[in-house]
């Protein structure tokens, strides 16, 4: 048997690329060897030592084998140094620092070097683990390729000084109230309101730091513009180059060659009422064949943006350089041109479109009995909302639904009902995390903020949506076609012991278990459902999960509980969907448009990465601009009390939502009261040493407005009611009232900014 030690370091060697069996066949056990393994395996997973990723085990710190990373330094050597830029510094701890060595490549019978990075360069490395004779781990990273060169500026909204001049507020809200001052003569023509980006010149040993304004890049003045701000911070392409655009302009119209005629199939689009662009079309009718009496034949019909964006090209390039189209409140900042993804791709009702089909045959219980792939022409036969559709089998039809009922609508609906009983039986992560969205008024301004209804007709899309990525990704396996796999990795083992350890603290009992399914999470969900608990559990199982990625390895989607899953859906507004595409006109031979022949699973490996990056990128420049927005709409209350719920729970404070518009603002830990409150990871929550006062994760808590900065996004609060009190940990004072100014002796405190 190795030790403990060796075991480590065998795992640590080898990468995370390792399981039982490997280790077994290493160190040459069986028997009941292999059952004192899996014991000292459990061990150092429950001691934090190793970790479970892939169905691989791995030591936490491991890296992936293609990673996306940010150059943040040189060493003593004058070394290039890089990190992660997805890194969980919440399960791992700091993120692994990696040696950068420059790849090189052959040209023109000479050795060439690749452009080399510089600091704040993002870059796409290879890496490898050095293990080294202390345990330790020397992380290399081999580039790849350059991804995106750093840019040296400060964005921020430029005002007019009254001395002459002007200043710059930051748009970080790491930076929220740190301003620069711009003088006269490098105001570059900027306007007041105009969102720039500065140079900083130089830095005083009194007053403000000096800048000059280097470009202006739009004016928060005009309508709908509060989401430049994300754009320009997150450096995503907004503006389409000359030659992508011209591409567009000249595509024509697909034609009939090659494809089977489906125009006299109703299908239908169902989506929200201001898509601009339809990608998926839907229908179902009862199965025929008296074998499969009481299932369903559905067809789900996707846009055919494979024949409008061929590999290499101009629309190609510049698609894969966005990853994603990018939805904000006010905007949408889309991957293709209008011309391909409103108009030409576009399953407008009533016209020809080319699309690429799955014809399911689904068995009484739900189950998908066989599938088969088509590439049509197809006619939407009309195009509906989610509430219109079900407010069309719920006995309000219109004159678009009323003809649509019998034929179209309830067949869907039956299918529905039929497909989610095998979705009941394979028991999904069922996370109840209500979905704001924000509605504005013609100024770009916020008018109200809703939580939609979540309808049937959603979940319809959504599982015939699901059913027809898994068709996709079950195709290209069985054609050994390379992929894009859309991934979801199972919790860790640390975060599963943290999510044990917190539950305990509620008396609800997770058991040790070697693997965890979705399952176990839905019963400890249904058991708090409709409690005061409930916001609480969702937010911590959340917080327990790993993150969605796109990757060319599969390893499952733990959160759908699927074994192969590819997005295959959307491909006007994902790149990797069109990947999906190509891999399946090439593998059933549909066309020449197809995944080229010389991809290969690194190129694969690189996309998925600079994908999964760019999603990321979407993601939260998306949540800064909601911010914004909410900020702008609440900068005007100050002083204004409002009901919330923790949200967040760090060292420096608490983040609290509220319940009207779920504005998320921030509560310093130095104003909560005049006692010192710890950090108690395990609790998710701040406890005062003295007092034993407690301010947990999900707790609902009044607060008041004392600050708001609408160009970073920030709002800052201070807690008007109490916590709960922790048996032994301390002594609730008496008479003790929430307000600081109610308390007597209490020296007025400024709070710390976030």
């Amino acid at each position: 048997m190795p030790t403990r030690e060796e075991l480590t370091a065998f795992i640590a060697e080898h990468g995370g690329d390792v399981g039982k069996r490997e280790i077994s066949r290493a160190f040459g056990l069986d028997g009941q060897d292999r059952i004192a393994l899996k014991a000292m395996l459990r061990e150092l997973a429950d001691e934090g030592l190793i970790g479970k990723k892939r169905r691989k085990l791995h030591v936490p710190g491991a890296l992936p084998a293609v990673v996306m990373a940010e150059v943040v330094e040189r060493d003593e050597d004058g070394e290039l140094i890089a990190t992660p830029v997805d890194w969980d510094e919440e399960e791992h701890g700091e993120p692994p620092r990696i040696l950068v060595r420059l790849a090189r490549r052959a040209a023109i019978g000479r050795r060439e070097a690749q452009p080399t990075p510089a600091i704040g360069d993002r870059v796409l490395l290879r890496t490898e683990e050095i293990p080294e004779g202390d345990g330790k781990v020397t992380h290399t990273g081999r580039v790849l390729k350059l991804i995106e060169k750093a840019r040296a500026q400060v964005l921020g909204i430029f005002r007019k000084d009254r001395q002459g001049g002007g200043r710059l507020v930051p748009v970080d809200k790491r930076n929220m109230g740190r301003e620069l001052a711009i003088p006269p003569d490098f105001e570059n023509g900027a306007e007041e309101g105009d969102l720039v980006a500065v140079e900083i010149l130089r830095h005083h040993a009194y007053g403000l730091p000096t800048a000059k304004v280097k470009e202006r890049l739009g004016s928060l003045a005009t309508e709908k513009a509060v989401s430049l701000i994300a754009i320009h911070a997150h450096g995503i392409p907004h503006v389409f180059r000359r030659e992508t655009l011209a591409e567009a302009e000249a595509a024509k119209p697909a034609s009939m060659a090659g494809r089977e005629d489906w125009r006299p199939l109703p299908l239908v689009t169902i989506d929200p009422p201001d898509a601009k662009d339809h990608d998926d079309a839907v229908h179902a009718a009862p199965d025929d064949d008296p074998e499969n009496a009481g299932g369903f034949i559905l067809t789900v019909a996707i846009a055919d943006v494979a024949y409008y964006v061929r590999p290499g090209s101009a629309l190609d390039r510049e698609a894969a350089v966005r990853g994603n189209s990018v939805y904000f409140p006010d905007r949408v900042v889309p991957m293709l041109p209008e011309r391909i993804s409103n108009d030409l791709c576009s399953l407008r009702p009533l016209e020809d479109r080319p699309a690429l089909a799955v014809r399911m045959v689904i068995a009484p219980n739900g189950r998908k009995k066989s599938h088969s792939f088509h590439r049509v022409m197809m006619r939407s036969a009309a195009k509906l909302a989610y509430q219109q559709a079900q407010a069309a089998i719920e006995g309000r039809t219109d004159e678009i639904t009323a003809p649509l009922l019998d034929p179209v609508l309830r067949p869907l609906y039956a299918a529905y009902a039929v497909v989610k009983k095998a979705r009941d039986a394979r028991e999904p992560l069922e996370l109840d995390l209500p979905e704001r969205k924000i509605l504005l008024k013609p100024d770009g301004t916020v008018d109200k903020v809703i939580v939609p209804e979540r309808l049937d007709a959603h979940r319809l899309i959504e599982e015939f949506m699901i059913l027809a990525n898994v068709a996709a990704a079950e195709t290209l396996e069985e054609k050994r076609t390379p992929l894009v796999y859309r991934v979801h990795d199972a919790p860790s083992l640390e975060k599963v012991a943290s999510l044990r350890e917190f539950l305990q603290t509620l008396d609800i009992k997770l058991p040790k278990m070697e693997t965890v399914r979705p399952s176990h999470f839905n019963g400890i969900l249904a058991r708090v459902d409709d409690t005061e608990l409930a916001p609480l559990v969702n937010q911590v199982i959340l917080r327990s999960q790993a993150q969605a990625e796109y990757a060319q390895e599969n390893y499952g989607h733990f959160g759908l509980h699927l074994r192969r899953y590819a997005h295959f859906t959307s491909p006007i507004r994902r790149y990797a969907d069109l990947i999906v595409h190509r891999g399946l006109i090439r593998a059933l031979g549909f066309g020449r448009d197809g995944l080229p022949e010389a991809t290969t699973p690194d190129g694969l490996a690189e996309t998925a990465a600079r994908i999964s990056a760019a999603e990321r990128r979407a993601m939260s420049a998306e949540r800064e601009t909601i911010d914004r927005l909410i900020a702008h709409h609440m900068a005007e209350q100050i002083g204004a009390t409002f009901k919330g719920r923790i949200a967040g729970v760090t060292r420096a404070g608490l983040f609290v939502a509220l319940d009207d518009t779920g504005a998320d603002g921030f509560i310093p830990a130095a104003t909560l009261g005049q006692d010192y409150y710890r950090y108690e990871e395990a609790r998710h929550a701040l406890i005062g040493e003295r007092t034993g006062e407690m301010h947990r994760l999900g707790d609902r808590v009044e607060v008041k407005l004392v600050e708001a900065a609408p160009v970073a996004g920030a709002l800052r609060f201070e807690l008007l009611s109490e916590g709960a009190y922790v048996a032994g940990a301390g002594r609730p004072p008496r008479g003790r009232s929430r307000r600081g100014e109610d308390r007597p002796g209490r020296a007025p405190h400024r709070g710390r900014r976030r």
